[in-house]
């Protein structure tokens, strides 16, 4: 990912920088390798050699939920009314279609189309493991390595949160209900054959591995323990998809008598590594256990709406001690920027009030937060020995052109969107310059070829 020339030691000035708290009119970021080594403040002009980015510069934007297959559901599933379980029924007839090298073409696409967006991370909560009828490919992890293979070659970093999906469905049988015959692809028939498989997985620079358990759906209570430890063994980063519907906290109070929240306390998966995706229909005391664990909140505002899912309880899940990220979820579009801004703006219409969240902490939330949900905790931030990820967002469009540069935050989360994007640097690597990705020439092509594709 970062090879040869794109190593080099390099400056880049910002014509204005985000620094966390402030705007900042010119400044030069030195680079070595893929940190931040220096930041200089009060450089009115670029000095020579260093490359201008002319706009607002933000720290990288990070993605801490994807279902790249779920690019090729855009639109179509738009059509007529339905469900999230009418929806999911399409979802699992493109999942029923995907080979190892189509995956990775669209995921490839995609992450591209993310790399335009400013987002220089991305948690993929990946479950699509096995070949049709649930046989695993003479390599079984082929799925995982081509979304990884497909996050360098578009430039941008991965945690491949590899997930348990063992159920369909919370039952008091033991083993829980079978897979029915769309989730065979997903399922590795018990936690501990999980956990064989995602062992094999490498790290390298650009990719960590974590894990994710589905849903208290999808993994048995009595084998929740298993992935928690796989997790906490590794000092890895686990995810899972809670409280998204209200039929799920139903049946899990049904089978188990607790919310979905307390038996995931209970098995051991809460905790400061965690990250709870939705938290949507929660109690007070559901509040209460993921604030007082640390155990992160990541919202899909933009998911969360396309699929009538509600507005999750993100002003109390902050307050009581629950980290904030954002992720793009099903990608009914790409823009981390917008999930900033419809957290806050779904939060005044419920509320009837303004300012929940200031456009510092939303920022927060786009970018460190999400990567340290992500095991990243050394990106988000424009500072020495920080990942050198920038991205820089143009003040002069059609968006963002009037106010002060000192109000660059507010314009960015409130008024900016991905389309602004003018440079999105990964690890000091120039991968989007002027609006053009320079690893994946015709991004909309190759979307346009990765899903058309599917439809044979």
């Amino acid at each position: 990912m970062t090879e040869g020339a794109d190593r080099a030691d390099r400056t880049y000035w910002l014509e204005h920088a985000w620094l966390g708290t402030h705007v900042e009119p010119g400044v030069a970021v030195e680079v070595t390798g893929e940190r931040v080594s220096a930041v200089r403040t009060e450089v009115p002009t670029p000095p020579p050699g260093a490359t201008t980015l002319r706009g607002l510069t933000l720290p990288g934007l990070a993605n801490a939920h994807s279902h790249a297959f779920h690019r090729a559901l855009r639109s179509t599933v738009q059509l007529g009314s339905g469900t999230f379980w009418t929806w999911r029924d399409v979802m699992y007839r493109v999942a029923s279609q995907l080979t190892p090298d189509s995956y990775h073409d669209l995921a490839r696409a995609t992450y591209a189309e993310m790399a335009l967006a400013g987002i220089t991370s991305v948690g993929e909560f990946h479950y699509l493991h096995h070949a049709p009828g649930g046989v695993p490919y003479a390599n079984p992890n082929a799925m995982g390595e081509a979304l990884i293979s497909a996050a360098a070659e578009a430039g941008i970093r991965i945690t491949l949160l590899d997930t348990a999906y063992l159920a369909s469905g919370i039952s008091d049988r033991p083993g829980g209900a079978p897979p029915d015959r769309h989730q065979v692809r997903f399922s590795d028939g018990s936690a501990q054959a999980w956990a064989e498989r995602v062992s094999a997985l490498k790290e390298s620079p650009h990719a960590r591995i974590g894990a994710a358990i589905h849903s208290v759906r999808a993994v048995p209570a009595d084998q929740l323990t298993t992935v928690a430890e796989w997790a906490e063994a590794r000092h890895a980063p686990l995810h899972v998809h809670l409280s998204e519907q209200t039929a799920e906290n139903d049946a899990c109070l049904a089978v188990h008598g607790r919310t979905p929240t307390r038996l995931l306390a209970d098995h051991g998966v809460l905790g400061a590594r965690a990250t709870g995706v939705h938290n949507t229909h929660l109690t007070d005391d559901d509040i209460a256990l993921l604030g007082s664990t640390r155990t992160g909140t990541c919202m899909c505002p933009t998911t969360e709406r396309d699929l009538a899912d509600g507005i999750g309880p993100a002003t109390r899940l902050q307050k009581a001690g629950s980290p904030l990220s954002l992720g793009s979820d099903s990608h009914a579009v790409i823009d981390i920027l917008e999930e900033a801004r419809a957290m806050e703006l779904d939060e005044r219409l419920r509320s009837r009030t303004r300012g929940h969240w200031t456009a510092a902490a939303l920022l927060h939330a786009a970018s460190a937060a999400g990567h340290e949900a992500l095991g990243r905790p050394d990106a988000g931030r424009i500072e020495q020995g920080a990942l050198a990820d920038l991205v820089t967002i143009a003040l002069d469009s059609v968006r963002t052109a009037g106010p002060l540069p000192r109000l660059g935050a507010e314009t960015a989360v409130f008024a900016a969107s991905a389309a602004d994007v003018r440079h999105t640097v990964v690890g000091g690597r120039h991968v989007v310059r002027d609006g053009v990705h320079t690893l994946v020439p015709d991004v909309p092509a190759a979307l346009a070829d990765s899903i058309g594709a599917l439809r044979g």
